[in-house]
């Protein structure tokens, strides 16, 4: 049997056509608009403007906005954007696991490109070091949309 690979070079990433949507936690605003700014500009560098852009409050509604957006079957991927800092008690683990496991959920119950955009990190210098975290998941929204697309035999839009 033949070993058959898909691979797509990053170099040639093509958003035109996709729809991508957007969800963004409130908490830390001030780091997840600059993640949602680097995703959008990303985004728009492939070829795409967000189809959808949502806030909600924090990273634990980030998979209910991700599920609630993915059963109307209208989009090709999702981006989850958030910023959880560490504090003094269990509930970063809490919201970090929690958050983590919500969207890997979504992704694998409808069968969804859903790229994780929820820094987990120990202060504000760490998650301002990783604000290019939201560039890296519209990059891959649209790879892992692309190959959703070729398995199912789409055309490319």
């Amino acid at each position: 049997m033949q070993n058959a690979r898909l691979r797509d070079d990053p170099a040639k990433l093509d958003a035109s056509g996709l729809r991508i949507a957007l969800v963004q936690a409130r908490f830390n605003v001030h780091i997840t608009d600059q993640l949602l700014e680097s995703c959008t500009r990303a985004l728009r560098e492939l070829g795409a403007e967000p189809a959808q852009v949502l806030s909600v409050p924090g990273a634990l509604e980030l998979p209910q906005a991700l599920d609630l957006l993915a059963r109307r079957g209208e989009l090709d991927a999702l981006v989850a954007l958030g910023c959880v800092i560490r504090g003094d008690t269990y509930h970063f683990e809490l919201v970090c696991d929690t958050s983590a496991a919500g969207v890997q959920q979504v992704a694998l119950r409808h069968g969804i490109a859903v790229a994780n955009g929820i820094l987990t990190v120990e202060d504000e210098a760490q998650a301002l070091a990783r604000i290019d975290k939201g560039a890296e998941c519209a990059r891959v929204a649209v790879e892992m949309a692309r190959l959703a697309r070729t398995l199912r035999g789409e055309q490319a839009a």
